[in-house]
């Protein structure tokens, strides 16, 4: 890993960690450090007033369904140390897969729930996720969740679900980019199937107003500010050519370039040599935060504070005015943008999970046996 990038995340990492577990962890359910016999169960079951809703007014990590941060401690104590070494094996190879494995979860709960269907391969049964339209050639990371399970299933055979190892995968890509910290609360199970239908249908679209972002966020159960806060991961990774080069050349039928990105004439000029106006360069990458492609910080919001947001979705967060708010929060406060994606990211990491009998424990996560 650069120095430079291990010098940031070890500082960063250090004052966050008093931020986080200052602010945000109140909101735990009482007796969550006392240990297993006073811990996560009987703050859990105290119900509203002493449980997980206690984090709603402070934006804590808010209500967990079944899902329990000690889950495997008994029956894989080595999970997350491994899930941590498998991730900062592939991003030495790999300085991209951070992104890529932090998109991984987010695709994979858009869909029917945070169930690790993306993972599936193709069967006789059903067409999956993987070759829905905003998956195809798009989303990465299978082989490097693959790799590690395949590590956990030599400690813990059929103990841990690949949906877990998706979420703890993500957390750990973040933190290793500079990026904040956040307990993984544990517990899914892996579902049976894919959809492939349902991934063209639910996953939000780089193109589509900000009403209809918004919408797919709320019939999950997020809300608006999640809608800002978790766009703020596009402050790492790349994207292709084609889902913003309208903006280079011909925006809404202009036959200009977007005046925003041409009042930033070394921007445009970085971008159409990336990406010239010819289908060959639709596949080219152009990163999303050119600034620090590789560094989780909040110059992604910096950016659309200066009208050079990559993505149609990205800028159109400027255009209102609570959401505009949102963003010069985080441009000038990085911490706040910190706390509230961890909080962010524990949210969405819980929408649709199935835990106890549902589903299985799969021995391969491109396989449902």
């Amino acid at each position: 890993m650069d120095r430079k990038i291990f010098s940031y995340w070890f500082t960063t990492h250090l004052a966050l960690l008093s931020l986080l577990f200052n602010d945000v962890v109140s909101s735990f359910p009482s007796g969550y450090n006392d240990g297993p016999k006073n811990g996560y169960n009987n703050g859990y079951n105290n119900g509203h007033n002493g449980g997980y809703n206690n984090g709603h007014g402070s934006r804590g990590y808010g209500m967990i369904s079944n899902l329990d941060y000690r889950f495997y401690d008994r029956s894989c104590p080595r999970l997350q140390m491994m899930v941590k070494s498998g991730v900062w094996r592939a991003f030495k190879d790999d300085s991209r897969i951070a992104a890529s494995l932090l998109r991984l979860h987010f695709h994979d709960c858009f869909v029917n729930g945070c169930d690790g269907s993306i993972l599936l391969d193709d069967s006789e049964d059903f067409k999956g996720e993987k070759n829905a339209l905003p998956n195809r050639n798009s989303v990465r990371g299978f082989d490097v969740i693959e790799d590690i399970k395949t590590d956990i299933e030599s400690a813990c055979p059929l103990t841990v679900s690949c949906a877990d190892i998706v979420a703890l995968a993500a957390r750990e890509a973040v933190v290793l980019t500079g990026g904040p910290y956040w307990p993984v609360p544990l517990g899914r199970r892996d579902s049976l199937t894919a959809s492939e239908q349902a991934a063209n249908t639910n996953l939000p679209s780089p193109f589509e107003p900000l009403e209809n972002i918004t919408a797919k966020f709320v019939s999950l159960g997020l809300d608006f500010k999640d809608v800002v806060v978790l766009s703020g991961a596009h402050t790492i990774g790349f994207a292709q050519c084609f889902v913003f080069k309208h903006r280079l050349f011909n925006f809404k039928g202009s036959g200009q370039p977007d005046p925003n990105l041409a009042a930033s004439s070394d921007l445009l000029s970085k971008l159409t040599d990336t990406c010239p106006n010819v289908d060959s360069s639709n596949s080219n990458l152009a990163a999303l935060d050119a600034a620090s492609v590789v560094k989780f910080d909040n110059a992604y919001y910096v950016n659309l504070m200066n009208n050079v947001g990559l993505l149609d979705s990205d800028q159109i967060l400027m255009s209102d005015s609570n959401a505009a708010a949102l963003v010069k929060s985080y441009s000038e406060n990085p911490y706040l943008f910190s706390r509230d994606f961890a909080v962010s990211m524990v949210k969405m990491g819980n929408i649709g999970v199935m835990t106890g009998r549902d589903g299985v424990i799969r021995a391969k996560c491109g396989f449902p046996g």
